[in-house]
C-alpha cells in the first residue's frame, strides 16, 4: 500500500518530532519532507512532490494571508491542512482544507487527513474565491475608512453599481458583512 506523501511546514522541532512519530507509526502516512520556514517551500514541493501539506498557519505572516496559496503555486492542486495549537480567525482558517489541532489524538488526526487526501480537492471555498482581487482590497480600505458606496465609486473612479458589486463580492469572499467587521478584517490584514 502507497503511503500518502505529507510535507510538513512547522519550525517547532519538538511539535516536528511529535507528529512525525504519531504519522510514521501508522501505515497511511509518511512525513516526507518538513521545511521550518515558507521560504523553504518551494523547494521541498519539487522534489518531494507531497500528497498532502500539513502547515502551521503562525508562520503565515498577516499581510499574506489573503494569497497566502500562492507559496504552493508549483503544486497547486494539493491539499493544506492547518496544524492549530492558537487562537485563528475562523474565517482565515476555512480557506484550508481541513484542520488538526495540537491536542488531537492520533486516530482523529488520521481521521481528518485521511478525509481531506481522499476529498476531490474541491474544497467548499476555492482559493481564487477566497482571495480579494486588487480593486476589491481597494474598496475595502475605503470602506473601512467610512465611505458610503457613491464617495467610495467617486474616489476610486467606477460606478456606484460596481462598488456595490465590490462590496458584495468583499462580503461573499470574508463572510463579513459588518462595516466594522470589514474594519477589523482590513487591519489584521495590514491594509490600512
Amino acid at each position: 500500500m502507497k503511503k500518502t506523501k505529507i510535507l510538513l511546514v512547522e519550525k517547532s522541532p519538538m511539535v516536528v518530532q511529535g507528529l512525525t512519530t504519531i504519522l510514521n507509526e501508522g501505515t497511511e502516512f509518511e512525513v516526507a519532507a518538513v521545511a521550518d520556514s515558507l521560504d523553504r517551500i518551494a523547494e521541498r514541493l519539487i522534489v518531494v512532490k507531497p500528497d498532502l501539506i500539513v502547515l502551521n498557519p503562525q508562520l503565515v505572516d498577516y499581510s499574506k494571508r489573503h494569497s497566502f496559496r500562492v507559496l504552493f503555486q508549483d503544486s497547486p492542486q494539493v491539499p493544506i491542512v492547518a496544524l492549530v495549537y492558537s487562537y485563528f480567525d475562523q474565517q482565515w482558517l476555512k480557506s484550508f482544507n481541513g484542520i488538526i489541532e495540537i491536542t488531537d489524538d492520533r486516530k482523529h488526526i488520521e481521521s481528518v487527513l485521511n478525509e481531506v487526501a481522499q476529498a476531490d480537492n474541491g474544497h467548499s471555498e476555492s482559493p481564487e474565491l477566497y482571495e480579494l482581487s486588487e480593486r476589491e482590497r481597494e474598496v475595502l480600505v475605503e470602506v473601512a475608512n467610512g465611505l458610503s458606496n457613491k464617495e467610495i465609486a467617486t474616489k476610486l473612479h467606477i460606478s456606484v453599481h460596481t462598488a456595490i458589486t465590490h462590496r458584495k463580492n468583499i462580503v461573499k469572499k470574508t463572510g463579513i458583512k459588518s462595516v466594522a467587521g470589514l474594519t477589523v478584517y482590513a487591519m489584521l490584514n495590514n491594509l490600512m
